[in-house]
């Protein structure tokens, strides 16, 4: 796949800016915002306990569900989505039951997202964390078949807390292969360089997780200097 070169303002749009650690406090969150709304991103993702935010209204928000572990019942995944939504989430990120997609169900998979979908209805967009580091290709292409099926408007490789690791560009790769034109592709965990950021793109990503964005928006100002 192959775009024009971007500048850090067009790849600021790629970016949902996020904060997810457990530590994290309501001041951070604010300074998130900020930070947000100054590096021009498309989003923020934030855990849900931070909702209802005060955004610009440029600002997206995004939260996530059943996280990290998807080991949550579908029908709690489902309200913790439904009350995301009424605090004001645009885009909601859902873990899938890795094990479910190890075992090989994937139609428990596609039904675990079907109950969130069916929580979220559009316009809210639904991305699919499906942990990819954790996955066979197989698996990958399994699993985003059913995130396809179910209605699902993204898949996503990573939350970045699994210790397999975070995104890759094969990963990506292969989930665009499957779903690709159909879905989004977000990349996330393990992004952390203005290169990490492109060749994620250039395999296919459509947008990205990162936590350390003002970092890699500057990698790639700085080399666009040269």
């Amino acid at each position: 796949m192959t775009h024009d070169p971007l500048d850090a303002a067009a790849l600021a749009q790629f970016v949902d800016h996020t904060l997810l650690k457990p530590e994290a406090t309501r001041a951070d969150v604010e300074a998130l915002v900020e930070e947000a709304a100054q590096l021009g991103v498309y989003s923020i993702c934030i855990s849900p306990s931070f909702l209802p935010v005060e955004v610009p209204s440029t600002l997206k928000v995004a939260t996530v569900c059943g996280f990290p572990s998807g080991k949550h019942h579908s029908s709690v995944k489902a309200a913790e989505a439904a009350q995301a939504v009424l605090d004001g989430a645009d885009e909601v990120d859902m873990v899938i039951d890795v094990g479910a997609a190890k075992e090989g169900r994937f139609d428990d998979v596609r039904a675990d997202i079907e109950a969130v979908r069916a929580a979220t209805p559009a316009p809210v967009v639904l991305k699919v964390i499906i942990e990819s580091a954790a996955l066979s290709d197989h698996e990958i292409v399994e699993t985003c078949r059913a995130a396809a099926a179910a209605g699902a408007d993204f898949v996503k490789t990573s939350t970045g807390f699994h210790p397999t690791g975070g995104a890759t560009v094969h990963a990506v790769r292969v989930m665009a292969g499957t779903v690709g034109g159909r879905l989004g592709i977000k990349a996330s965990g393990g992004v952390r360089t203005a290169g990490d950021a492109l060749a994620m793109i250039e395999a296919g990503a459509t947008r990205l997780g990162l936590s350390g964005t003002a970092a890699v928006l500057a990698g790639l100002e700085a080399e666009s200097d040269y």
